[in-house]
């Protein structure tokens, strides 16, 4: 059984077709998308309907819960206000992001589980219970062991933090997908992952960065020249 899981596509559409045309050479058997469609892209709506056309089960991002949850950006904005300068630029966003996807959309969206188990694997956007916070790729073995032992998987696979990794830890193994948009590991390219029994490999497929930029800052969204930096330097840039 082949499985590909394929994270953060945030309002991307452009990077996302590149993904499906590399999916169409990798053939799996079964895609999971691990949430945070829509914020952050200038194409949130085709997103959805892609994803949604092509039937992939999946999970809600943090993200994705914001749209039509906002107190919980404002709780753990509470929580780290030493991030509240990023924090405010991403609930700047969620108004128009809400008027592109509009009712329908974001009641699917909503419908979304935390987590998805299935075929040996278990799937969450950032960690069990927290849609925010997520190890970083060198955190310890015991931090992974205390964030993911406990769901009693053989493979945990995880998104949110936009830096793919694959690490064995114990018996258990912990991936990070990456993300199809916004990557911050300094390589711009869309990053996937593909899991084949207990073989789990970082999938990397080139799409037109520039043009994607170039769309953002066109598109009339709030901080859509930092949103821009970010996808052409591959990297988080902090906010000025």
């Amino acid at each position: 059984m082949r499985v590909a899981i394929v994270s953060d596509v945030h309002g991307n559409l452009r990077a996302l077709e590149a993904v499906l045309a590399d999916l169409r050479q990798v053939a799996p058997d079964l895609v999971v998308h691990g949430g945070d469609l829509a914020y952050g892209g200038t194409h949130p709506a085709e997103v959805i309907d892609e994803i949604r056309a092509l039937g992939w089960p999946g999970v809600r991002g943090n993200t994705d819960e914001m749209l039509w949850s906002p107190k919980s950006l404002s709780e753990f904005a509470a929580k780290t206000p030493q991030l509240g300068a990023l924090l405010g630029r991403i609930q700047d966003l969620i108004p128009p992001t809400l008027a592109s996807i509009g009712e329908e959309r974001l009641r699917w969206l909503e419908g979304s589980p935390e987590r998805y188990v299935g075929e040996g694997i278990t799937l969450v956007h950032a960690s069990p219970g927290d849609l925010w916070r997520a190890p970083m790729p060198n955190a310890s073995n015991e931090d992974l062991q205390t964030a993911y032992a406990h769901l009693g998987s053989t493979i945990v696979v995880y998104g949110h933090i936009h830096r793919p990794y694959v690490r064995r830890v114990g018996g258990m193994t912990v991936a990070n997908t990456g993300g199809v948009s916004q990557s911050y590991d300094g390589d711009r390219r869309a990053s996937y992952l593909v899991i084949e029994g207990e073989r789990v490999s970082i999938h990397r497929v080139e799409y037109d960065v520039e043009s994607e930029a170039k769309d953002l800052l066109c598109s009339g969204l709030p901080h859509a020249e930092w949103m821009a930096k970010i996808l052409l330097a591959g990297q988080y840039v902090p906010p000025a």
